[in-house]
């Protein structure tokens, strides 16, 4: 098993080594860094016009102890460039899953049918899944320096329980929701490698 370990290590390494320019980015989103919740992103070329963009966000920290908005989510997206890779135009096919743990949120906003209110009162522990498509443009800053604009859109199918008030752990019930709106947001900083 360590063997096979260490083999799939070895291959990994030896294909970051011949990479060249314009074949593998990493990246932040100043719009997640702003609330913040750590994200990074890593983009690998596929082929002349095609990249797979793949980031990780975390959000572990209570506001103050009546309120949270924890959560973490993964969303990988294939784009297609319409110039040459990580450069100007582009159109993204993404996915989104993750979970989430919010409550305390003072407001009355509804939003495309979602009563952000609701976690004002109570606590909604739960999961999400969706997938969209998206649209963004890459300004080349310099030689190793990109920055991403992107908006997309699409569904999310939301699974959660809830909680009777904010600090408490009596589960009140389960629901799950259904999303049709924006799914990405993002202004990205980006190192090419």
């Amino acid at each position: 098993m360590k063997l096979k370990f260490y083999i799939t290590l070895l291959l990994g390494l030896l294909c970051f080594t011949h990479a060249k320019a314009q074949d593998v980015a990493v990246k932040t989103n100043l719009l997640y860094d702003a609330t913040a919740t750590v994200n990074l992103g890593v983009e690998i070329g596929l082929a002349p016009k095609w990249t797979l963009d793949i980031s990780g966000n975390l959000n572990a920290w209570d506001i103050d102890e009546d309120t949270k908005w924890r959560h973490w989510f993964a969303q990988p997206e294939a784009r297609y460039w319409f110039c040459d890779r990580f450069s100007r135009h582009f159109l993204g096919f993404h996915a989104i899953g993750g979970q989430y743990n919010i409550t305390g949120i003072k407001n009355n906003v509804t939003f495309l049918g979602t009563p952000f209110k609701n976690f004002t009162d109570k606590r909604y522990q739960g999961w999400g899944v969706g997938a969209g498509v998206a649209y963004g443009y890459a300004f080349i800053l310099g030689k190793h320096w990109n920055l991403e604009l992107e908006i997309g859109v699409g569904y999310t199918y939301f699974n959660y329980d809830i909680f009777s008030c904010t600090g408490c752990g009596r589960n009140i019930g389960e629901s799950d929701h259904h999303y049709f709106g924006p799914t990405k947001a993002a202004i990205n900083l980006v190192y090419l490698f």
